[in-house]
C-alpha cells in the first residue's frame, strides 16, 4: 500500500498560515529564492527555487501520486480552478459537494468525499496507486493522525516566527506520538525535514 504524507511548510512557531490568512511571503519565500525556474500549471504562480529545492520539489512531486485536501483550502483557491498547481488529482474532504462548482469544471481530476479523512486516505490509495498520498497540513494532517494513518511527517521550515495562526496540527488526542530522527536538507530561507512516524 502507497505512503501517506502530511506536509506543509511551517514557520519556526508550528504555523503554516499566520492569523486572517497572512504571512504567505514569508513561509514561501524559499519558492522564488534561485534562479532555476519551477513551471507549474498556473503561469501566474511562478517559481525560481536554488538547486536544492529545486530536487527536493521533484523528488516530492515524483513520488506523490494524489493529494488530500480540506474544504478550506479548497475554497480559499476555488479548487485552482480546476486544476492543482502541481497537476495532481486532489481529493477534498467536505461535508457538502460542491455541485456547482463539479458542474463548471467536469474535467477536473477532483474527488469529494463526505465521509472523513478515512475515506479520503482510502480513496487516495485507490487514486495513487503505488506513490505516496499527500495531506495538506492542519486539519488534514491531525486527523489522520490520530486516526493512525500517517507513515511520514515532511516539514518544511521557514525561518520566521508567525506568532499566531493556523497550526501545522494543533492539539491531538493519543499522544505522543514517536519519530524517527529526521532526514535534513538544507535549502535557501527553508530546511526540509522528513520525519518516519514509528
Amino acid at each position: 500500500m502507497s505512503t501517506v504524507i502530511a506536509g506543509a511548510t511551517m514557520s519556526v512557531d508550528g504555523f503554516i498560515a499566520g492569523p486572517e490568512e497572512t504571512g504567505f511571503e514569508h513561509l514561501f519565500a524559499w519558492y522564488e529564492g534561485g534562479d532555476i525556474p519551477f513551471e507549474t500549471t498556473h503561469p501566474e504562480i511562478p517559481f525560481r527555487m536554488t538547486a536544492e529545492d529545486t530536487a527536493h520539489v521533484r523528488a516530492m512531486l515524483d513520488d506523490a501520486g494524489v493529494f488530500i485536501v480540506g474544504r478550506r483550502l479548497f475554497d480559499l483557491t476555488n479548487g485552482w480552478g480546476g486544476i492543482h498547481p502541481w497537476d495532481k488529482p486532489v481529493v477534498v474532504v467536505t461535508h457538502r459537494v460542491p455541485q456547482e462548482w463539479i458542474a463548471a469544471h467536469p474535467d477536473a481530476p477532483f474527488t469529494f468525499v463526505t465521509g472523513g479523512v478515512k475515506e479520503a486516505v482510502a480513496v487516495g490509495h485507490e487514486i495513487a496507486g503505488e506513490r505516496s498520498v499527500v495531506v495538506n497540513g492542519g486539519t488534514m494532517a491531525r486527523q489522520c493522525l490520530e486516526a493512525g494513518l500517517l507513515d511520514e511527517l515532511h516539514v518544511d521550515i521557514a525561518p520566521v516566527l508567525l506568532g499566531a495562526g493556523v497550526p501545522l496540527l494543533g492539539p491531538f488526542t493519543g499522544g505522543p506520538i514517536l519519530l524517527d530522527d529526521p532526514e535534513i536538507t538544507p535549502g535557501h530561507r527553508v530546511t526540509h525535514l522528513r520525519f518516519r512516524i514509528r
